[in-house]
């Protein structure tokens, strides 16, 4: 044997003669032909159905005077059919009680009535009719003005009409994105607490427990209230069916825009038919938001109230006291001495680290008080939440 030679051997090996070639990507043709690929993807689309409208005879007798005055004194409602082609559409009077918009549907008037509510918001008034004559809409109006609740109960009522029975569907029937685990949590909340026709809705958001939410969704679901990062991690692994949506709701479009959302988002409408009902809610109306609205709503009317501008709402009083950067924990603990009892305060700070620090000082000047931010583990940021709504503490 010769010393020299060794086990390994040093020819290069070589593909076989008969090996297939690699195929190549022929990205043109793709584009060309999108419309065409996208045809063959939803040509065995089920039945949808999207108006559930009939105007009340209350609302039909308002004279565009009378509609017009009403917008005005309710914090100058703006609506406006958007659609780029075409005649203008009508433009729905408003709904000034629930029972004009609901008067056909008493298990959500019972809920309504349940709840103790007077009369709608602006919004709802004005949204209910667009939505449950079955438009693409676009709400612009600031936080804290019913927007959740003028989405939900058209999405209740437009599942319950599918010609598909629910126990065919495979998946959800609405879909409702938003930014954070903080507001989907809250709109879960809404949804049981409006509960209708049994529909179970579940929420699946990052940082809580990803194995249950995909339980839950296999266990079968009608809505899912989503943020988009986890939301587009189990669709791309196949674990939901989002072919079955029909009713899709972009909440707070202009922060999860703000968030970085927008490559998560465009991959999950990618999955839901395109001849769906879109609803975007906004605080604002920028570019960003603007450009979504006008890609993934068809003919969408659009309804603002008050300004298309970020600001307080007019109920609410501003104080600026502009203070030396070594005064402000001082000023914070005056202002927080003089609260009543019953009162409660959030401070915002700019970094995680001022946040933790300024609740350590609290607590040791015996302040009850909780700090949130995303450092903290989801169950101490719901905990937080929790005790906050319920009274128990001061929040930072």
């Amino acid at each position: 044997m010769n010393r020299n030679s060794s086990v390994r051997s040093t020819e290069v090996p070589q593909a076989p003669n008969d090996a297939p070639a690699t195929p190549t990507i022929d990205w043109n043709d793709i584009r060309e032909n999108r419309k065409k690929y996208e045809e063959l993807k939803w040509k065995d689309l089920p039945p949808l159905k999207k108006n559930f409208y009939t105007e009340a005879a209350s609302v039909s007798m308002l004279t565009p005077e009378e509609v017009r005055e009403w917008r005005k004194e309710n914090n100058n409602i703006f609506v406006d059919d958007i659609k780029e082609e075409g005649e203008k559409r009508p433009i729905p009077n408003p709904c000034r009680t629930f029972l004009e918009a609901f008067e056909l549907y008493p298990e959500i008037m019972e809920n309504i009535e349940r709840v103790g509510f007077i009369k709608p918001t602006p919004i709802q008034s004005q949204a209910w009719p667009v939505l449950l004559s079955g438009e693409d809409l676009i709400a612009i109006a600031q936080t804290g003005t019913g927007k959740t609740l003028a989405y939900l109960l058209p999405g209740f009522i437009h599942m319950d009409g599918q010609p598909v029975p629910r126990a065919e569907r495979r998946g959800p029937g609405m879909l409702a994105l938003t930014p954070t685990r903080e507001l989907a949590l809250q709109i879960e909340t809404e949804c049981n607490k409006y509960r209708y026709k049994g529909y179970k809705s579940i929420c699946i958001y990052g940082g809580g427990d990803r194995r249950g939410q995909i339980n839950l969704v296999k266990s079968g679901v009608d809505i899912v209230i989503a943020t988009p990062g986890r939301l587009n991690d189990l669709q791309m692994n196949e674990l939901i069916n989002l072919h079955s949506v029909t009713y899709l709701v972009l909440d707070e479009a202009d922060r999860m825009l703000d968030m970085g959302f927008e490559p998560q988002i465009l991959k999950i409408l990618l999955d839901i038919r395109p001849d769906r009902q879109t609803v975007l809610t906004s605080a604002t109306w920028p570019t960003g938001v603007r450009r979504l609205g006008k890609s993934y709503l068809k003919n969408p009317m659009m309804v603002y109230v008050g300004t298309l501008d970020l600001a307080a709402v007019n109920t609410v009083e501003q104080t600026l006291l502009i203070v030396q950067e070594e005064e402000k924990k001082m000023y914070v603990f005056d202002f927080i001495r003089n609260m009543q009892s019953q009162d409660k305060v959030l401070v915002f700070v700019g970094k995680k680290i001022i946040a933790d620090d300024l609740s350590s000082d609290m607590c040791l000047q015996g302040i009850a008080v909780q700090c949130l931010h995303g450092d903290r583990e989801q169950s101490a940021r719901e905990e937080a939440l929790r005790d906050f709504k319920e009274g128990m503490l001061h929040k930072t």
